[in-house]
């Protein structure tokens, strides 16, 4: 399966890089956008959804 990683809002090709996020059926993955081939995050999509408020600073 090929991931389709999507890069965050805040990482530009002028300013700092941050996150990718990729989803399959039953897990949202996370990884460092400087650092494609290192280590990966994995959450439930349950999971991912509770923290979305968290990070865009609307708990």
């Amino acid at each position: 399966m090929t991931l389709a990683w999507i890069k965050s809002s805040y990482s530009t090709g002028d300013g700092p890089e941050c996150i990718e996020v990729a989803a399959t059926p039953g897990t949202i993955l996370v990884r460092d956008s400087k650092n494609p081939d290192g280590p990966r995050l994995a959450f439930t999509p349950t999971t991912w959804a509770d923290f979305l408020p968290y990070a865009a600073g609307r708990p």
